[in-house]
């Protein structure tokens, strides 16, 4: 039962389903479709996740600002994409939500206090709200901007709660889901395509004067080492990071630059400890706001990651990248970018996604599907892909 939700563990699943199951009750009579020929003045989006939500979301976002030029666009996120955000130029102004289920080692913002924000939203009179999350908790904060019109997706409950559900296809990118999100209120999505190589992130030049003396330092070429997974779940091992760094800087004479927030401190200490003395790197761990690290990341001939926000902001900066997966299947979270491989290895359990709930045999240990990424599998992915690109 309520095998609809897309909710790996079951009693978590029940309780969305019968929470579901009371609000629609209660909504039969009162919901009605909402659709209006008038265009919409102001429009409010909510983006609670992470980094690489965000930017899986931009081609969506450069669609519907196609779709209205003239619509105020206000855009909620959590705190640690605010400086991304900003820089967006399809938003008008960006509001900032730490939701407790999503804060992550943030501090979070209370229930009462989520509320309370929530409910001034009503305020700026919204004609349409789209919720790209389709959480239950998320799809509920939206209601309460009082939107006429309110999109999103119900696979993970508040179905009630939205005017328009969008379709979700399981198999399909984020982005592709996102941008499904944006169709549902287009009379003719085709007539407002963008540009494959549109960006909506723009770099002020004021950024790019903080880390010039950076970019001096680190030269070219430069191989970027982003070690740490964000969670358990993700993590391949560091030391297999600094051996690919190390054999790809030598053959290359590059820097290596290794990248991650304060909270990575020890994956890239790990990998420091593996890397030769010799060979010249840059530990830029937890020195760099986002918008910073973008400019670095444009600078770097490659870089390699794991399935994180940064392998998603590389790929917006055009960098050419070699991401590991495990857990996560790339089909759905994949980088936004042609200029990329993929390295996994095929076992009967992965791709599972199950990154935030993962299965108990995983729970503890690095999984077998990143325990059997080797090394030399990340090194031939680079020079394939570097030599694709004209780098030999």
């Amino acid at each position: 039962m309520f095998d609809h939700l897309h909710i790996h563990n079951r009693a978590e699943r029940w309780l969305v389903g019968a929470a579901d199951l009371a609000l629609s009750a209660g909504a039969v009579i009162t919901r009605r479709s909402t659709a209006t020929s008038r265009q919409p003045t102001r429009i409010l989006l909510l983006r609670l996740e992470r980094i690489g939500d965000l930017l899986m979301t931009l081609p969506a976002l450069l669609k519907l600002r196609a779709a209205f030029p003239t619509a105020t666009i206000d855009l909620v996120v959590g705190s640690w994409n605010a400086s991304l955000a900003r820089l967006l130029t399809v938003v008008d102004h960006v509001d900032t939500v730490d939701a407790p289920w999503l804060a992550r080692g943030h501090q979070e913002t209370g229930y009462l206090k989520l509320t309370r924000q929530a409910s001034h939203w009503r305020t700026a009179q919204y004609d349409l709200a789209f919720n790209f999350e389709g959480d239950i908790r998320s799809n509920a904060l939206m209601a309460l901007c009082g939107a006429p019109r309110r999109v999103g997706f119900a696979i993970k409950g508040g179905g009630a709660f939205l005017t328009d559900r969008a379709t979700y296809d399981r198999q399909a990118h984020i982005a592709t889901n996102a941008m499904r999100l944006v169709d549902t209120v287009l009379p003719h999505p085709q007539d407002c395509g963008v540009a494959d190589d549109a960006s909506p992130l723009v770099i002020p030049e004021s950024v790019r004067t903080q880390v010039q003396d950076v970019l001096k330092q680190i030269g070219r070429p430069a191989i970027g080492i982003h070690a740490s997974g964000g969670r358990a779940i993700k993590q391949w091992d560091p030391a297999r990071f600094a051996e690919a760094a190390t054999r790809l800087a030598r053959s290359r004479g590059a820097t290596i630059v290794l990248t991650g927030s304060a909270e990575d401190r020890a994956e890239v200490d790990r990998v420091k400890a593996a890397l030769p003395s010799d060979l010249p790197v840059a530990d830029l761990s937890g020195a760099l706001d986002l918008p910073c690290l973008a400019v670095i990341l444009e600078h770097l001939s490659l870089f390699i990651t794991g399935d994180t926000g940064p392998m998603h902001l590389a790929a917006a900066m055009g960098t050419p990248i070699v991401a590991v997966f495990g857990p996560s299947d790339p089909a759905n979270y994949g980088p936004l970018t042609s200029r990329k491989r993929v390295v996994r290895v095929n076992i009967w359990c992965s791709p599972c996604n199950q990154i935030r709930r993962p299965p108990s045999r995983c729970v503890g240990h690095v999984p077998d599907c990143l325990v059997g990424v080797e090394v030399d599998q990340v090194v031939a992915a680079a020079n394939d892909l570097l030599a694709d690109q004209g780098v030999e």
